[in-house]
C-alpha cells in the first residue's frame, strides 16, 4: 500500500506545479467525492450531514463536514499549498546582446538556490482576465521543458566547489530562448487559452520539470518537487475523505503563503479559517457564547514537513531527539514558540497514534541553530484552540528535488484518518 500511496502523490505533485494547481485539484477530487462548492460572497445553507468547501484567492482551500449530531467542536488539520521557488516579474523577458532571452525573476521563499541550476523548467500559475464584470483566473501549467537556468561552468569559476553566494538578481535568471524577445506573454497565453491581449495580470512561477522518482535499495524512499508541503497536504485529503465523524466538524485545511510568513489574506496569519468556522456557526443557527465553547472543545494539528537527521551531516541535528526517514510522523517542539506543541496538545498527538498504531518521532532543532516557523504558531493568532505541529521527515528541505521516505505517508494518512475520526477531548 505505502508504494501505490506514494506514486498517488507524485502524479498529484505533477498535476499540481503551482498553489493554485494544488487548490483547483482538490477542488475538483472534493467534487467526485460529494462535496458542495461554497462561494464566500454567497449566503451558506449548511445542512446536518452536509460536506462542503470553499476557496479564497484561488490559491488556498477549506473542506468541511457538518456532522450528523450536535457539533460539540472543530477537527481542524492545516497544511499550505505553497513551494519556495521564483516568481515572474512583471514586463519579464530581458534581451541579451540579440542571442539570448532570459526572464526577470524573483525568489519566493527560502529555497536552496544551487538546486535550481541545469535542471529543466517550466512555468505555472494563473493569469487574469476580464469576463463580462467580472475579473476571473485561468490556469497556466506550460507544461513541456521551457527554461534553463545555466550554472557557470568551472573553468570560469575556479572556487566554485569551495562555496559560493548567489545572487538573485544576476545569477538566477532563467534562460527561455534565442534571439529575440516578444514570445513570452504568447507563451503563457496559449496555455491559459486566452489571447495575449486579455491578459490583464498574472502570478506566474518557475517549477522543476523533473518527474518524482521511487528510489533505493529497497525502494524506501522517494523524491520529488514541491514535496514541502505538498505531501502534508495530500496526506491530511486523503485522511479527510476517508473519515466521519458525527459530532466534530472535519476540517481540511491548506494555507497559501506559508513560505513567505502568512501575511496574506489567504494565509494562516488571515481571518480565512476564522471566518468559515464562524460561517459554519451562523449558517446552523449558533450564537457566540456557542462558538467560543465549540472553540474550547476543538482541536488543531499544523502539518508541515520536518527535518530528518542528514547521512552526511548527521551533527546538524539535536543529540538527543534524532528523527529519520521511515521512522514516523514527526512531532515538532520549539522554546520559542515556533512550533505551537507543547506537552499537553503533545500527549494528544502520541494518544493518536498509539490508536493509529504508528510510530512517533520527536523533533527540536540545536540549541545553537535557529528554525522556521510554520502555520501551528500563527493561526493560532486568529483561531485559539489547542494545536499542535507534526510533519514528515525528509532531506534536503527547500531543495527544487527532495526526499522523504515511503512508509511514513501512509503513517501520516492513517493519523489524519485518526484524528478527524476521533471524539479525543483535551482538558489540560
Amino acid at each position: 500500500m505505502s508504494i501505490e500511496l506514494v506514486k498517488e502523490l507524485l502524479n498529484f505533485i505533477e498535476k499540481s506545479p503551482s498553489c493554485f494547481h494544488v487548490a483547483a485539484n482538490m477542488a475538483e477530487i472534493l467534487e467526485k467525492s460529494g462535496f458542495q462548492r461554497l462561494n464566500e460572497r454567497d449566503a451558506w445553507n449548511l445542512k446536518a450531514g452536509g460536506k462542503y468547501f470553499t476557496l479564497r484567492n484561488g490559491s488556498s482551500l477549506a473542506a468541511f463536514t457538518v456532522p450528523q449530531k450536535e457539533m460539540e467542536g472543530f477537527r481542524i488539520l492545516a497544511s499550505h499549498s505553497d513551494s519556495p521557488t521564483f516568481r515572474i516579474k512583471e514586463n519579464p523577458e530581458m534581451e541579451l546582446e540579440k542571442h539570448f532571452v532570459r526572464l526577470n525573476v524573483e525568489k519566493y521563499g527560502g529555497m536552496l538556490m544551487g538546486t535550481w541550476f541545469d535542471r529543466p523548467l517550466s512555468v505555472a500559475g494563473r493569469v487574469l482576465v476580464q469576463e463580462g464584470e467580472h475579473i476571473v483566473s485561468r490556469l497556466v501549467d506550460v507544461d513541456r521543458d521551457l527554461a534553463l537556468i545555466p550554472s557557470l561552468a568551472i573553468h570560469m569559476n575556479r572556487k566554485a566547489n569551495d562555496g559560493y553566494a548567489y545572487n538573485a538578481q544576476t545569477d538566477m535568471m532563467p534562460l527561455i530562448g534565442g534571439g529575440e524577445k516578444g514570445r513570452w506573454k504568447e507563451i503563457a497565453a496559449k496555455s491559459a487559452g486566452v489571447s495575449p491581449e486579455q491578459i490583464l495580470g498574472f502570478d506566474l512561477f518557475l517549477y522543476n520539470r523533473m518527474k518524482g522518482s521511487i528510489w533505493g535499495a529497497d525502494r524506501e524512499f522517494y523524491s520529488s518537487s514541491r514535496l514541502d508541503d505538498q505531501a502534508c497536504a495530500f496526506a491530511s485529503m486523503k485522511g479527510f475523505q476517508n473519515s466521519s465523524n458525527d459530532r466534530f466538524s472535519m476540517v481540511h485545511c491548506v494555507f497559501d503563503n506559508e513560505e513567505v510568513g502568512s501575511q496574506t489574506r489567504q494565509g494562516a496569519a488571515s481571518t480565512f479559517l476564522k471566518d468559515l468556522l464562524e460561517r459554519i456557526m451562523i449558517s446552523l443557527h449558533m450564537n457566540g457564547e456557542e462558538y467560543y465553547r465549540k472553540l474550547a472543545s476543538s482541536f488543531m494539528i499544523s502539518a508541515d514537513n520536518a527535518h530528518s537527521v542528514h547521512p552526511n551531516q548527521p551533527d546538524k541535528s539535536d543529540v538527543s531527539n534524532r528523527t529519520y526517514l521511515n521512522g514516523g510522523i514527526v512531532l515538532k517542539y520549539s522554546a520559542n514558540q515556533k512550533y505551537c506543541t507543547d506537552g499537553a496538545t503533545a500527549s494528544f498527538v502520541k494518544t493518536l497514534c498509539r490508536q493509529a498504531g504508528i510510530n512517533c518521532q520527536v523533533f527540536f532543532n540545536r540549541s545553537d541553530m535557529a528554525g522556521g516557523s510554520t502555520l501551528g504558531n500563527i493561526s493560532s493568532g486568529q483561531v485559539s484552540v489547542p494545536a499542535a505541529d507534526i510533519g514528515l521527515p525528509q532531506l534536503a528541505m527547500h531543495s527544487s528535488y527532495e526526499t522523504a521516505g515511503v512508509k511514513d505517508l501512509e503513517e501520516m494518512v492513517k493519523l489524519a484518518g485518526t484524528f478527524f475520526s476521533s471524539d479525543l477531548i483535551m482538558e489540560a
